[in-house]
């Protein structure tokens, strides 16, 4: 049986942490858009964690890394790798004992042999605030361009902070851009401060779409795309939608382009009819 071992820093009471909290999460949940944790190991100072092994890697590897021998991801199964990491973190906020994962990330999204994804590192999630509390206050932490802003500035975590880092993920996806590239000109280095305005405009939206899936969508499709990410991206958490939203939304989006292959097959079978 393939398997994937995760050591953690053994020298860092950050590395025991994560890995307890890895444990204590994935021990007690189970999803099919969440990884599934196999077993663990403490012995000698060592920590480990033991996966189902995930055999198309993660998201980050696909839209960044330039592999010749990969093929770019279709328009349909970054839809579809988008529609099911938001079924993840949907159940995650809906589960008995919210759980706020905190640190959505590409990276983080790891892919089966059908590229059906699965989310993966629970090391900084956080279960979610008592009843009748609105955020949980703790440590900042994450990764820098995926984190909501409320978090950054006060260290408030709430459930709609993961819609924040969902959202970056989903600019990244429809961009085919990092969130943050320091190699990028001045003013485009953050891929939200940059793009963020561009999503409103549907003539402009053409110009921000990854040339590796030209072709592939219709307008409609991509602009419903944008105003979802836009929605994900408010700056203030509360009109930010719950991701059980973001899935039916996802899911009306990959109905726009079934219909629109369905209409250009028939028109196809028609033309070949009156030749």
């Amino acid at each position: 049986m393939m398997v994937a071992v995760k050591k953690l820093k053994s020298q860092s009471t950050q590395g025991l942490r994560e890995w307890q909290s890895e444990i204590n999460f994935l021990g007690m949940i189970s999803h099919p858009n969440l990884v599934k944790l196999l077993g663990y190991c403490c012995e000698d100072a060592e920590f480990l964690l033991v996966y189902e092994f995930m055999p198309k890697g993660s998201l980050e590897n696909h839209l960044f890394w330039r592999n010749t021998n990969v093929e770019p991801l279709s328009w349909d199964t970054r839809l579809k790798i988008a529609t099911g990491a938001a079924r993840g973190l949907a159940f995650l906020h809906t589960s008995e004992k919210q759980i706020i994962y905190r640190d959505f990330k590409a990276a983080n999204i790891l892919l089966d042999e059908d590229y059906n994804p699965k989310i993966s590192d629970f090391g900084l999630a956080k279960l979610g605030p008592p009843i009748g509390d609105s955020h949980v206050t703790t440590r900042i932490m994450g990764t820098h361009g995926y984190a909501a802003p409320e978090y950054i500035a006060t260290g408030h975590l709430y459930i709609k902070s993961d819609v924040y880092g969902f959202g970056v993920v989903l600019l990244e996806m429809l961009t085919g851009l990092r969130a943050l590239d320091r190699t990028r000109p001045t003013g485009q280095e953050n891929l939200v401060e940059w793009i963020k305005l561009s999503l409103s405009d549907k003539a402009n939206l053409k110009h921000i779409m990854d040339e590796k899936i030209e072709g592939q969508y219709s307008t409609k499709a991509a602009f419903k795309t944008a105003q979802l990410i836009l929605k994900c991206l408010e700056n203030n958490p509360k009109p930010r939608p719950h991701m059980k939203d973001v899935v039916e939304t996802l899911e009306s989006i990959q109905a726009i382009d079934v219909r629109r292959k369905e209409c250009k097959r028939r028109k196809f079978a028609t033309k070949l009819n009156l030749q």
